[in-house]
């Protein structure tokens, strides 16, 4: 288990030091604030859709590592995907940060994003992990409203 760890550790350091898809979109569809007072993450979060798809999707912010990273796996795994299948992995996120007895084939169909189960063991860590993801369901459920994790 600790080459799956180390494996996982590797995924978000990367992530936080050469975050993908980081930066504006111009003429966005959709743009979303969020913050997690606990740690002083802040983020925005910018969404290009073409229909029902997510043609483009970036994010510019600071925050931890955790926060980064997960911004960072997230803009990654959801360009080009539809609305629908980026709300249902929103739940699958959000069940594998917050609930325990996430077991090995509900994470092997999560990808890279498996690397955020670890937080799940450290409860004020996981706001920094789901800071985007809630940025994504309120920019894709059309609420518009800010996000905070408070």
């Amino acid at each position: 288990m600790s080459e799956l760890n180390d494996l996982y550790r590797d995924v978000i350091l990367d992530h936080n030091r050469q975050p993908r898809n980081f930066g504006e979109i111009e003429n966005a569809d959709r743009i979303i604030e969020g913050v997690n007072p606990l740690c002083g993450d802040r983020m925005t979060l910018y969404i290009k859709l073409d229909g029902d798809q997510i043609e483009d999707v970036r994010f510019k912010g600071t925050g931890c590592a955790i926060s980064v990273a997960s911004s960072s796996l997230m803009t990654e795994r959801v360009k080009g995907s539809t609305v629908e299948d980026s709300l249902a992995l929103f739940e699958k996120v959000h069940r594998m940060l917050t609930e325990a007895g996430t077991d090995e084939a509900e994470l092997s169909v999560l990808g890279k994003l498996a690397a955020l189960s670890g937080v799940r063991e450290y409860p004020s860590r996981v706001k920094c992990a789901s800071l985007a993801w809630h940025a994504l369901k309120s920019a894709l459920t059309a609420t518009n409203e800010p996000v905070s994790t408070e």
